[in-house]
């Protein structure tokens, strides 16, 4: 735990400053929608903050640079593989960390819009996002190891956690809740 405090203890101390942050943000942008006249301003608010505020502090850390040597695993699965004879710590931090990087994506785009209320979708803007991330840290030569592993389960997480969410987005989608219909 010390370890990880000293890697990203600023992260963890910017990400919880977010947090004060984001009601203050929540309602600025729930008032400019109300006078725009938009539809759903409150949960497009809530829903937009919170996508920053849940993403925002996992690409710092992503693309801060870190010593170590730098490379690109291309095989699916190899790296998750190489895991296998890791510490529970290691496993954790790597397949649980990974999870976490777009979960508040996830969970929210969907809620946030009734374009993207569908796994595949959220699916697909997840991994796109992750690939650019991960193309970002071998670019920038941050002596990261660049993999599609870890596009995987950062694409595998945003899914999870948007089926978390579905009951909060799924009657808008198949038209269920007519209350939602003009939501876009």
């Amino acid at each position: 735990m010390a370890r990880t405090w000293e890697l990203w203890g600023y992260v963890i101390i910017a990400g919880t400053f977010a947090l004060f942050v984001a009601l203050p943000a929540i309602v600025l942008l729930f008032r400019l929608r109300v006078r725009a006249g938009r539809p759903a301003p409150l949960r497009t608010a809530i829903a937009d903050v919170g996508i920053v505020v849940g993403t925002a502090p996992w690409v710092w850390m992503i693309l801060t640079p870190a010593p170590g040597p730098a490379g690109v695993g291309l095989v699916p699965l190899a790296d998750l593989a190489g895991l296998a004879g890791a510490g529970w710590e290691a496993v954790t931090v790597q397949v649980g960390g990974n999870l976490l990087v777009l979960a508040a994506l996830g969970a929210l785009l969907p809620v946030r819009s009734r374009a993207m209320s569908s796994t595949a979708r959220v699916a697909a803007v997840a991994a796109a996002f992750s690939v650019l991330v991960e193309a970002l840290q071998y670019a920038l030569r941050l002596g990261r190891f660049s993999s599609v592993d870890d596009v995987l389960l950062n694409t595998a997480g945003a899914v999870i956690f948007a089926l978390v969410t579905r009951r909060w987005w799924a009657g808008r989608h198949s038209g269920q809740d007519p209350a939602m219909v003009t939501d876009r």
